[in-house]
């Protein structure tokens, strides 16, 4: 399956800042390029709060937190 950039970065909000998706929900290819776009556009307190909201996982949030680029 070829990843949509357009779907990835529509994943990508609506899971970490609004938290009507969750990675069970979206198809398997775009578990890592979500996590990898929301790692490279969302700042650490939007991943933070998506904890902290439930939106995601301790584990998704690691694994976003393993692509954050280095300051």
């Amino acid at each position: 399956m070829a990843v949509n950039s357009l779907l990835t970065k529509a994943y990508a909000v609506n899971i970490y800042r609004y938290g009507n998706r969750t990675f069970a929900s979206i198809p398997a290819d775009y578990h890592t390029p979500v996590k990898q776009y929301a790692a490279e556009n969302f700042s650490l307190s939007d991943i933070d709060q998506a904890l902290a909201n439930g939106y995601i996982t301790e584990q998704e949030y690691t694994e976003t937190l393993a692509y954050v680029p280095a300051a």
